[in-house]
């Protein structure tokens, strides 16, 4: 929903003028040791509800959610604003009573940059962004004995890295503002059928998405739109994202195991999918390169594991894909190659005094058989810093570094965080790219910018 959001919106904000009177839990930071429910109130890392009293008496909690309005201004290439978003996310948890509970919370967004900054961006961009409605989680839980079942629209989080997705393989994202925000609200929930198992310290569970969210990528023309690398002589051209359809042959499963063996916690998967993100067909017309972003059928292998040695915590993830294409030097067919591709991380996470935080990552995609005309080398690596410190009981401060070790490009983003109350926090920081520009990172190289945001949760 677009422009008819706005009356929702409305609503939305006239419930939050008027909330209960007490205060909510502080937010979860962007990179958190555990993934949390996209809303204020939080979870457990399954994604539990909260204890609603004896699982035969029927409750209803109160009204939970929050305001915020973030600004940003794009200060590479040609200045402008590009975002001045005013987001509201409202809703309930309750039971029915022997033990099924129930969760329903929905997001309005509307972004008055692009009101004002209509002669910068074209009109499928302002479209595109203006205004929406999403449904962040509606489900209901069903306990069966030993296992749980959850129906409905709902967080499946698989991965164990901060603030990477490799083995995080069910989630969708909105990638608009590339992996700029925090990871809570990028992630796109599914509307799926997961059943849960637990015997001593082994969780089972199987996931069925018969209506598949994926990536929104958004339009041509965004800010941190994903352009392939130029072809000399030719000028790209970019048609609209092709979703998958809405019938059960495109539905997605897969089965996850996770145990905790003499301290390691250690999980093993399969996941057949049309994949959340894109690959760019692209077809070759006279001087013109025509691109379309589509949604390939294929098969995840994956494992995580953590363990906590005294003070220092390792991560590590890894996830075989096979027949994912990828972007070839070819001007034939569709540009492309199907590859069978591993994607890993290794990370070390160091507490340090007075509540600091540092966390280095290695990550990587190695291409087996690589063919020899893909664009992408053999090994495609790079590696991550995170350095977190708080300033006393309400200020806290983050610089994250990551740096591509094959095409010399990076991101910088500093941040400074201010808890003014427990329920009203400010940000300020900085989104700034560099390096090679045909690479991941660097392509954003006109999109630097600075930004601040104020949220009001109850």
């Amino acid at each position: 929903m677009k422009r008819n959001a706005v009356i929702p919106s409305l609503a939305i904000a006239l419930l939050v003028a008027f909330p209960p009177a007490h205060a909510a839990d502080p937010l979860d930071d962007l990179f958190l040791d555990a993934p949390a429910s996209d809303t204020p109130a939080k979870s457990d890392a399954g994604g539990s509800l909260p204890d609603l009293g004896e699982a035969s008496a029927p409750a209803t909690s109160g009204w939970k959610g929050f305001t915020q309005f973030e600004l940003a201004r794009t200060v590479a290439g040609d200045s402008h604003w590009s975002k001045a978003r005013w987001r509201n996310e409202l809703g309930r948890s309750g039971s029915f009573g022997q033990g099924i509970k129930w969760k329903a919370f929905g997001r309005v967004d509307y972004d008055f940059a692009y009101g004002w900054e209509d002669d910068f961006y074209n009109a499928n961009v302002r479209d595109d962004k203006r205004s929406e409605f999403q449904w962040r989680e509606v489900f209901v839980d069903v306990p069966l004995g030993n296992m749980e079942l959850r129906l409905g629209r709902q967080h499946i989080v698989w991965g164990e890295m901060v603030g990477l997705f490799f083995a995080d393989v069910v989630s969708a994202k909105d990638t608009r503002e590339f992996f700029n925000p925090e990871f809570d609200q990028l992630r796109i929930p599914q509307w799926a059928a997961r059943a849960e198992y637990f015997l001593g310290n082994v969780h089972a569970e199987v996931v069925w998405i018969p209506y598949v969210s994926v990536d929104n990528i958004g339009r041509f023309g965004g800010d941190y739109y994903p352009v392939q690398p130029e072809i000399s002589g030719l000028t790209a051209v970019y048609n609209d994202q092709v979703r998958p359809d809405r019938k059960l042959s495109n539905s997605n499963y897969g089965l996850r195991v996770s145990t905790l063996m003499k301290g390691w916690d250690l999980s093993a998967f399969y996941y057949r999918s049309l994949d959340v993100n894109p690959t760019f067909a692209r077809q070759i017309v006279g001087p013109t390169a025509v691109y379309t972003p589509e949604h390939d059928w294929i098969h995840q292998y994956g494992s995580t594991l953590s363990k906590d040695f005294g003070r220092v915590l390792l991560r590590a993830e890894g996830v075989l894909t096979l027949d994912r294409r990828a972007p070839t030097s070819l001007p034939g067919a569709d540009g492309l190659v199907k590859q069978n591709m591993v994607d890993y991380a290794v990370g070390l996470d160091f507490p340090l005094e007075n509540e600091a935080r540092f966390n280095v990552q290695y990550f990587e995609r190695y291409h087996n058989d690589r063919a020899p005309e893909l664009l992408a080398s053999k090994r495609e690596n790079g590696m991550s810093l995170l350095y977190h410190h708080k300033f006393g009981e309400r200020v806290e401060g983050e610089v994250l570094w990551v740096q591509s070790l094959v095409r010399n490009d990076y991101m910088f983003r500093p941040k400074v965080i201010w808890r003014v109350q427990s329920n009203l926090r400010a940000m300020f920081g900085a989104d700034l790219f560099g390096g090679n520009s045909n690479g991941f990172f660097g392509r954003y190289g006109e999109s630097d910018r600075y930004y601040g945001e104020m949220r009001y949760s109850f």
